[in-house]
């Protein structure tokens, strides 16, 4: 496997932390999206939401400083914010289904240029569970996606139309990559911000669908 370009997965969620609103709820799904969590949100109040009821929680915690009880959805330790709450399982998913999910963020295998987007189940895979990704994705404001700009075999997984079972259609706002930062319009997908390093021919090539590109494209903005 060649060397991932770009944007590393911490800038990449830094990134769509930098869109969150002060006062919304996030949850932050399985994968890459947990690294959002270590984003210094400085005056704004992010109240980040995990599946399994953790409400309120902060940056994943260092080498030996684990809670050995305090886990994200995803099952790495994390630190808890003041005013934070542990809920039951099904308050958790209460909150989520009522609507109360400002933004979630996600990983994907595939999002397609109207919106859709795949998260569950790998061609040829046998058997797969949607799991709380179907809630969230139908009943969360805005739905964010950060991912690879290809498979470990070179694929593109920005593509015109999911090839694999599909999570939910049109419900992904933004797209972020280690190749840029992408955003689904009623014209199709646009290419917001690209990568230092990265080309827009290079971004081109790696893409499954045609994109719309500005002529004056900034770089995608990385915290100090």
């Amino acid at each position: 496997m060649s060397e991932v370009k770009g944007l590393t997965r911490q800038q990449m969620c830094d990134r769509l932390a930098m869109e969150f609103e002060d006062g919304w709820v996030v949850n932050l799904g399985i994968g890459i999206p947990t690294l959002c969590s270590n984003y210094d949100f400085g005056d704004k109040e992010i109240i980040l939401h995990a599946e399994n009821g953790v409400i309120g929680y902060g940056p994943l915690t260092g080498a030996g400083k684990e809670d050995l009880h305090l886990v994200n959805a995803g099952g790495q330790h994390v630190t808890l914010n003041p005013g934070a709450a542990i809920v039951d399982h099904a308050d958790s998913f209460g909150l989520i289904r009522s609507g109360r999910i400002d933004v979630t963020v996600l990983g994907a295998y595939e999002v397609a240029a109207n919106g859709d987007f795949a998260n569950w189940k790998m061609a040829g895979q046998q058997g797969g569970g949607i799991g709380g990704a179907m809630d969230l994705a139908s009943c969360a404001r805005h739905v964010f996606i950060a991912m690879e700009q290809v498979t470990r075999r070179g694929a593109p997984r920005l593509v015109e139309r999911c090839a694999i079972p599909v999570t939910a259609r049109r419900v992904v706002n933004l797209v972020v990559t280690n190749y840029g930062l992408f955003e689904i319009t009623p014209k199709g997908m646009a290419l917001k911000e690209i990568a230092p390093g990265i080309t827009v021919d290079e971004v081109k090539a790696t893409s499954g669908c045609d994109l719309i590109v500005p002529t004056d494209l900034p770089t995608v903005r990385t915290r100090a």
